[in-house]
Order: structure tokens, then sequence, then C-alpha cells
């Protein structure tokens, strides 16, 4: 009886396999580089405002720094209470309603002007973005002294060749005034976003709505303007964002005087010229929830507009 031994059969080598790194690893890895920037803006904008917050507690005079005291909420409860800064609120309030609208308008027509096409276009529409790129305060002291003084100013040189009156302009009308300046260098800003939100109409469905018979009358109130409704609430948003936190032009061409002190120009003087530290966080604090406010409602309109032109394409 023969007995057949078999050969031992080799084990397959194995193969040790790298492990492969987790989501959260490679997630950390690619925000690695960002987190520079990110500690730099927190240390910048995020730990000055935490300490406002925690002043906006204290009754807190600066020339007297060691009488300071917990108040809670007292700081905002003067605030809202005052009649000074409820004025600074109801002139805050008058100045962002009659700028951002004028400015809509204005904005709206100019877009309409320059979605033609005609000889110069491209001239005509930076001459236009020009406002909008002039520095704050230039621009009220552009106002200030060019147009509105009442011995050499452009406008009353005018009404002298016509012979018309000589008026103070700023002392007249003060907050009208103001506004104007803001208007002429936010109109080019809303003329931007409309002009924007005219060249994605679908030409199309305008071009079909003529052959149908529709006047230009028709077309805009019944296809232009219900497409540029997201446009308009966003560039209604985002000038008020700005004009709630103007302060350039109250403090360059009336100085807070003549009834014209807004949010920001009370929270400077109540800083500043009062030294109370404690009050003036507490009306800063506010500013920024009302910004805040007004800055969530413009990303909600700016993810809408995005979803809109994703579905489209």
């Amino acid at each position: 009886m023969t007995t057949t031994t078999t050969a031992p059969v080799a084990a397959p080598p194995v193969h040790t396999q790298k492990k492969q790194p987790s989501g959260r690893m490679r997630a950390w890895a690619t925000r690695a580089p960002l987190l520079p920037a990110l500690i730099f803006m927190i240390a910048v904008t995020q730990l000055p405002f935490v300490a406002t917050l925690v002043i906006s507690f204290f009754d807190w005079n600066s020339l007297y720094p060691d009488a300071r005291s917990f108040t809670g909420f007292g700081n905002y409860t003067e605030v809202l209470t005052d009649a000074a800064l409820r004025k600074s609120v109801w002139v805050t309030i008058l100045l962002t309603v009659g700028v951002v609208l004028t400015s809509l308008v204005l904005g709206l027509g100019l877009a309409l002007l320059l979605d033609r096409k005609f000889r110069g276009r491209g001239l005509v529409r930076t001459l236009l973005i020009a406002p909008f790129l002039v520095v704050p305060v230039a621009a009220a002291l552009l106002w200030k002294h060019v147009l509105y003084n009442p011995e050499y100013g452009l406008l009353n040189g005018l009404l002298h060749y016509v012979g018309g009156p000589q008026p103070d302009w700023i002392s007249n009308t003060p907050l009208l005034a103001i506004e104007a300046s803001l208007v002429w260098q936010w109109t080019p800003f809303m003329m931007l976003i409309l002009l924007a939100g005219l060249q994605s109409r679908d030409h199309q469905q305008i071009e079909a709505a003529k052959v149908d018979g529709a006047s230009n009358w028709q077309v805009f109130r019944y296809l232009t303007l219900p497409h540029l409704r997201r446009y308009l609430e966003l560039g209604a948003l985002l000038g008020s964002i700005y004009i709630v936190q103007n302060f350039d032009a109250v403090f360059t061409i009336t100085s807070g005087g003549l009834g014209t002190a807004n949010l920001p120009y009370t929270v400077y003087q109540t800083f500043y010229q009062a030294h109370e530290n404690g009050l003036a966080s507490a009306a800063g604090v506010l500013v920024v929830i009302g910004s805040i406010i007004i800055a969530t409602f413009a990303l909600r309109v700016v993810s809408s507009l995005f979803r809109e032109e994703v579905s489209r394409a």
C-alpha cells in the first residue's frame, strides 16, 4: 500500500493595506488652510463685539472709571426710552426709507435705459457707476462744498445765472441734503443689480408677448416687473444695511445738527462726547441687531435667486 504525501501549499502573501483617512480627517485637512483667516476674523470682529456686549451691561462713564457698576438691561431701557435716542431712531428710519426707495426708482430707470442698445452705452455705463466708487467722506464733502455752499456752490451758481434765489441748502433742508448725497452715491449700485436682472430675462417670452400685441407698458407690468421682484428686494435690503449704519454723510454735511442725528451718530456722540461707554455700547448693540435682521432677509433673497438660476440652467 503506497502512501502519497501532499506537499504543503504555501499561504498567499498578506498585503498590508494603508488605512484610509476618515471623512472627518479629510474635512479638517481641507479646512486647515482657512483656520488662520478664521482666527483673524474672530479676533478682529467677534471679540470686540463681545467686549461691547459686556460693557453694555455696565453703568460706565470713562471720566469716572472707578464708579462703574453692573446695571443689567438698564442701558437698553434708557436707549429705548430716551427722547433723543428715539428721535435718532426715527431719523434713521426716514433716512433709510427715503434713500433706498429713491435710489431704487432712479436705478430702475437707468437700468431700463442701459438695457437698450445705443452708441456709447459702455461709456455711459462707466460714468453712471463712478459715483458709487467715490469714497463716502469725499462724496459728502463734494456735496457740502461744491454743490450746497451758499456762496460759491454750483447749485446757487446756476440759480444766480437764471435770476433765482440763493438758499442755504443745508440750513433749509438738512435731511434732504443728506439724502440727496446718499441717493447720488447709491443709485449706481441699484442700477447694477437691476440691470443684471433685466439681462437675465427670457427674451423669447418677451418677443412672444409682443407678437401677441402686448404694448411696452404691458410687457414691463406683467413680465419685467415680476421678474425683477427678487432683484428689487435684494437692492432694498443691501441698501438698507448700509444706510442704517451710515455715519459719514451725517457727520460731514451737518455734524448731526438741525435734527439730522441718526442712530450711529448718536452712538458717536454718547461715546466720544458724553463718555458714556455703557450707554453707547447698548445703542451700538441695537444697531448691530437691526443690521443682522436685515442681513438675514438679504441672504435669503440671495439664496432664492441662486436657486432660481440653477433651476433655469
